[in-house]
Parts: C-alpha cells; structure tokens; sequence
C-alpha cells in the first residue's frame, strides 16, 4: 500500500498548549501508513514528545516554513500538491492549497481570523473548517463559516488511573499557559483568590497554591510579575514549562482545581477572551480534583455546575463553593465520582478517533 503524505502549518506550534496537543492528535489519528511533515523551520519533535506526550510511530520531517514569508504562489502550490492531507492552524491569513484534502482547524473565536470576503471563500473553496468546541463552532457559523466539532481526548493514564489509589494532599492547581493576552488564564487573579480564601477561612491555612503552565520568551515579563504579585508567599509555586510526566504526578495528588480564563468578560462582544474549550479541567477532572470553572464558553459543555464539578459567577462565589464542598466529603466524592464517568465515556481516545474518521472520510 502507498503511503499517504500528511501535512501540518500551525503559526502557534511553539506554545505547545492545549491547541497544539489537539490538531497535532488529529493528524496523529490519521498517520497510520502515512509520511508527516510540519512546516516549521526548527524540529521540535522532543518537546512536543515531552510536553503534549505525543508521539508518531514515524518521526514527523520539520520542513522549511514556506508561508512565514511571502513564497511565490506557483511553487507553494508544486509544494502542496504532493500531499493528500493539508491540515492548516488559521491566524486569519488564508492561501489556495493543492492538496487533495484540505482541513483548517479553528480553535479561537475570533471574528478577525474569519474575514470571509469573496477572495477568502474562492481561497478556502476547497477546505473544510473543524472546529475544537460547540462554542466555537456556534460563533463561526454566526460569521457565516460552517465547521463540524472534533472534541480533543484526555490521555489514557488520566483515564486508567484509579482517584481512590492515592490520598490527596492540600493543593489547589490551576494550569494554563502564562500569558495575558487573548484568553488569559488570569493567574493573577487566582493569586488574589487563593490569598483571600487562606486569610478568610482557617481550614484553608495549610493549603498551597500551584500554577503550572507554558511560558514563551516573550511572556516573561507576565510570568515575573505574578511571582512578584506572589509576595514570596512560601505557599504560592510556580512550575514553568514542565514534562507531562511532572505535571501528571501534581493532577495526581491535587484535591482541587480552579481555572478562571475568561473572568469578567462579556462572551458575547468578546468570544476570543472566554476559554474555547478548556483541556486541563478535564484532565483535573479525570484524577479526582475538584474542578471549578468560570461560567463561560466551552467549559459550560464539560463542567455541569453541582454534578461533576462547580461553574462560578464571580471571586466570591468560587471562595464560597470551594469551601462547602471541602467541608461535605459526601459531595466531594459524589462530584469526583461523576467527573470520573463523563471524562471516560464523552473524551476516550477511542470515541477521539471515531469522530475524527468520521469528519475525515466524510
């Protein structure tokens, strides 16, 4: 049998987050019998390996990045032509591809990415749009770009591993890339949060504070300021650009999990800023943490407020809910015990890879 050729553009790749973890996936989903090549102009393969926990049975070939720079039109599309898959990242520059099947993932909804003028729908005439969330996929319909949804999976370890093997330890964990653009994961304000919820509850006292995440050069100075905002509060760590086996053994012993992307947003004037879909609560979600999110975006699709985890409005109520639900081990187990159940039946790789030959071969 002769082997596909698989190809990947993605202008993000180096932030190696939960966007990256997805498309790469998908084309993961599809690789088997098939060459990869990613255009990208340095190979990155180890840290992708390290950090996503992603891995080809073939190594993929990191080729020289042909649309960072204006590349003459005709030998792009000679380029192109040899593949049967193109899968393309949009930062809302759009190109003619001659590839036999062509796929631009969409993972931010946001309108500027999604100009639809008449040169961009004869450009993407022959793509097919997916889209990472409902949430997503609802604001690039209203712009009249249609998509069909592929939910990214939790890795197999989070789903195999056993919440009731290990006694969890006094950490909340929150985990997201360190940045304070688009949808920032606002550890500024868990900072605030967690210092507020230690000084207004004596239960709390012994507890820390983990913030885990990626952070790109120029993110450094964000990152600097929030150990600053920290105060050198002994119970407030940061962990930086960590393998997935480290960041596994913090879910592992982590009793709860907050993520505020999205605070204080208006959803519908700024869908970019809300979390599109939110890949770590589900991941916390799956080791026994007690997950709380943000009401707004794509965590109103995984997280149903009281039954597997708890949705919150403002600052006060995520004080109040995580301290109830500290103080009543009955529904802390009850909660734990159906995050558990959604993680494994809706985000198996499994159903993961029926979806993905689904839309595909469609």
């Amino acid at each position: 049998m002769k082997r596909k050729k698989i190809a990947l553009y993605n202008p993000y790749l180096d932030v190696l987050g939960g966007g990256e973890k997805h498309i790469l996936s998908i084309v993961k989903s599809i690789s088997e019998n098939s060459d990869i090549d990613i255009f990208w102009d340095k190979d990155i393969y180890k840290d992708i390996k390290s950090r996503l926990n992603i891995s080809f049975s073939a190594s993929p070939v990191f080729k020289k990045n042909i649309f960072y720079k204006k590349q003459n039109i005709l030998q792009k599309l000679n380029i192109l032509k040899e593949y049967d898959y193109f899968f393309y990242v949009t930062d809302g520059s759009y190109f003619i591809s001659s590839a036999k099947n062509n796929f631009i993932f969409c993972m931010i909804p946001d309108k500027k990415l999604y100009n639809m003028s008449l040169l961009n729908k004869l450009k993407t005439l022959n793509y097919r749009f997916i889209s990472n969330s409902e949430f997503t996929q609802k604001w690039l319909k209203a712009w009249g770009v249609s998509s069909e949804v592929i939910y990214p999976y939790i890795d197999q370890e989070f789903i195999n591993y056993d919440i009731y093997s290990l006694k969890k330890e006094k950490i909340i964990l929150s985990v997201g890339r360190f940045f304070k653009h688009l949808h920032s994961k606002r550890q500024d304000l868990l900072i605030k949060c967690f210092k507020k919820l230690k000084k207004e509850n004596a239960m709390f006292s012994d507890y820390k504070l983990v913030l885990a995440g990626g952070v790109k050069k120029e993110d450094e100075n964000y990152f600097l300021s929030l150990k600053k905002e920290s105060e050198n509060d002994q119970s407030i760590e940061f962990k930086s650009n960590i393998s997935f086996k480290e960041l596994f053994e913090f879910y592992k012993k982590s009793e709860i999990f907050w993520h505020i992307a999205g605070y204080g947003i208006d959803e519908i004037k700024n869908p970019e800023l809300a979390e599109h879909f939110g890949l770590a609560p589900l991941e916390a979600m799956a080791m026994g943490c007690i997950t709380f999110g943000y009401n707004a975006g794509g965590l109103k699709e995984t997280i149903d407020d009281n039954k597997n985890g708890f949705l919150f409005n403002s600052t006060s109520e995520l004080i109040d809910k995580t301290r109830n639900v500290i103080m009543n081990n009955e529904m802390a187990n009850k909660i734990r015990k159906n995050a558990k159940r959604t993680v494994s039946e809706r985000f198996s790789i499994s159903t993961f890879n029926n979806r993905v030959m689904s839309v595909i071969n469609k």
